[in-house]
């Protein structure tokens, strides 16, 4: 029993026979670091954001410019949010070996954004002084623009999240993904949330190719090379400190 909770598949399977008050606890206890985490990634990139800088490096490559201003694009672009963290917790709930991957994926690459963007503060001007259409759609853009400074942008996290669910969703065992049309169907959402980036033009160009670059380190580093921040062993002890006691 102790070594199934990290080799089966699903979360639940090694803790069937568990009464609900020792799963809820177990999975209570899973939670907490990237609960924590994820109130310093918040806290740190607002206060990033509010950080008048003297100097910013200004991003900006000619390919930004062949690049069309599209608010269609506002859709996958807002749907990043479910995507994303939707899929953090379903692996939560349903794989554990896939959740530790890709709660390590997500980490490594917010902490190098949040490194970045104090130490190479930047800027970009592509957003459209006024909306090119009057729609629903550039309505959303609006409100967008009017809450999310333009201001420390690379590496894009946006794509790098998305790529990160984009390779894992291709690994993970659970169910939800068990067939290749869902696992299909999420990389294409992947791709269009990527490319709403541009269209939108809340990133460079470069931002996206930089993102690209750190989340193919990443996947080198976590699914070729097998590093997590909470490997078999560590998962073994929490399971161990809360049923075997």
């Amino acid at each position: 029993m102790k070594d199934q909770i990290w080799d089966s598949g699903y979360g639940y399977k090694p803790l069937a026979g568990k009464a609900l008050p020792e799963i809820i606890r177990y999975k209570l206890k899973l939670a907490v670091p990237m609960a924590a985490y994820g109130v310093f990634y918040l806290v740190a990139f607002a206060l990033i954001e509010n950080w008048n800088r003297l100097h910013y490096t200004v991003i900006h490559t000619t390919v930004d410019d062949l690049i069309p201003f599209c608010e269609v694009f506002i859709i996958p672009y807002l749907l990043w949010f479910v995507y994303a963290f939707g899929f953090a917790f379903y692996m939560f709930l349903q794989d554990e070996k896939s959740y530790h991957e890709v709660c390590t994926f997500l980490v490594i690459g917010m902490t190098l954004f949040l490194a970045v963007s104090v130490v190479f503060p930047n800027i970009l001007f592509l957003r459209p002084e006024t909306p090119p259409r009057n729609n629903i759609f550039t309505y959303m853009c609006e409100r967008l623009f009017a809450i999310d400074t333009p201001t420390n942008v690379t590496p894009s996290i946006h794509v790098y999240n998305s790529i990160c669910v984009m390779i894992a969703v291709w690994k993970t065992d659970a169910k939800l993904f068990g067939s290749k049309m869902s696992r299909v169907l999420m990389t294409v959402l992947g791709f269009l949330i990527i490319l709403s980036t541009m269209f939108l033009k809340q990133h460079s160009f470069s931002d996206v190719v930089v993102a690209t670059g750190l989340a193919l380190a990443c996947y080198i580093l976590v699914y070729r090379m097998g590093f997590v921040f909470i490997g078999s062993k560590k998962s073994r002890l929490l399971y161990e400190s809360v049923f075997e006691q």
